[in-house]
Formats: C-alpha cells, structure tokens, sequence
C-alpha cells in the first residue's frame, strides 16, 4: 500500500482555506490548475510510497514512538506559494522548529522500519492546492489570493498514517483518495526556552 505521514488540518483550518480557494477558483485561468480535493488536504510529513504489509507493525511502533517524543504545538496556515510553474500551495506558520522535527522522526521512523525513503531533503511545510496543466500559466494572482490569507492558530495534536489510493478509473480530473489508517496522540513535554 502507498503511505505518508502527514498532520491533517483541524476542520475549522479547512473551512477558512475552503473560503480562500472558493475564491481562487473563480479567478480568471482557474480552470488551467488541477484543484486539489478538500477531504484530502493534508501537510505531508515522510512520503513513503509503497510498503509491504509485513513492515507495517514495525512502523506502527516506530511513529507511535516518534509522536510520544513530540509535544503538541501551535500550526496555522498562513499565506501561500508555488514550486516552479507548476504548484500552487498553502504555507504554514506557527512552530515551524517541531513541525520539521516532527517530520524528521517520521522519516527516521518509517527508514528504521525497513521501508526504502527518498534521498533525504529539507523539509518544506505546506499544503498542495493545485498543479498547473501547462508551464506557461500565471499563477501571480492566485498568489496574490492568498498573499494575505491568515488562518487561525490550532494546536496540532497527532500525527498520522495515511494511505493514498490512486485513481484507477481512467476518468480525466479523477483524484487521490487519502484513508487515514492509523494516528498517535503528540504526548512530548514542551521545550523550555533558554
């Protein structure tokens, strides 16, 4: 099966992005992006693609593990940008710091339960709202949509396991489903400053 860990978005985080996109969507050149389906917004933590079902105990424990160490922390979405020509997102703000580690023990986690990740990179929050079809779209006033989007502060409490069902209908436009399958409770103590 085909999984990442990721944080999923409080409902009420969805709503306001909900509100934004609405109206992006009814920009002239919307219909040149791919929109993103709502139900499965997410910010991705450790892309891990296809995993064995026998690794799957062993995962279990080891992001089990990896949220017991994490505290909970403070995440809102927050204005937005775009990867190359291509992809339109929402940016994240907050407690960027354990947001990152975060992703870094889900990374770890899913590499010491025997699954084979990426080359390992920088980790970059944000929420992916559209693919461009074509290079050549403006994606400036989207941008300028969402230059001033603040949403509100939510405190991130679990981390969770999601298996993504790629379309295989055929049908043009067709998305990712995302089945969250499992999720642990952040439990870490806070960091002290200084």
């Amino acid at each position: 099966m085909r999984l990442f860990a990721a944080v999923l978005p409080h409902p009420e985080q969805l709503a306001e992005l909900g509100h934004v996109v609405d109206r992006l969507r009814a920009l002239p050149g919307a219909d040149g992006l791919r929109w993103t389906s709502r139900p499965g917004w997410h910010l991705t933590l450790a892309f891990m693609g296809e995993v064995d079902e026998e690794l799957l105990p062993e995962l279990r424990v080891r992001l089990a593990r990896a949220a017991h160490r994490t505290p909970p922390f403070p995440l809102r979405l927050h204005g937005g940008g775009h990867f190359g020509r291509r992809a339109l997102w929402a940016g994240v703000a907050g407690d960027l710091d354990e947001l990152r580690l975060l992703a870094e023990r889900a990374d770890a986690a899913a590499r010491r339960a025997g699954i084979a990740m990426e080359e390992h990179r920088r980790y970059q929050a944000h929420l992916t709202l559209a693919r461009a079809r074509a290079e050549e779209l403006d994606l400036r006033p989207f941008l300028d949509g969402l230059s001033t989007f603040e949403g509100a502060r939510v405190q991130v409490g679990e981390l969770a396991l999601v298996r993504s069902n790629l379309p295989v209908s055929g049908v043009p436009g067709e998305q990712p489903r995302y089945e969250r399958v499992d999720g642990w409770p952040l439990e870490g103590r806070e960091r002290r400053p200084g």
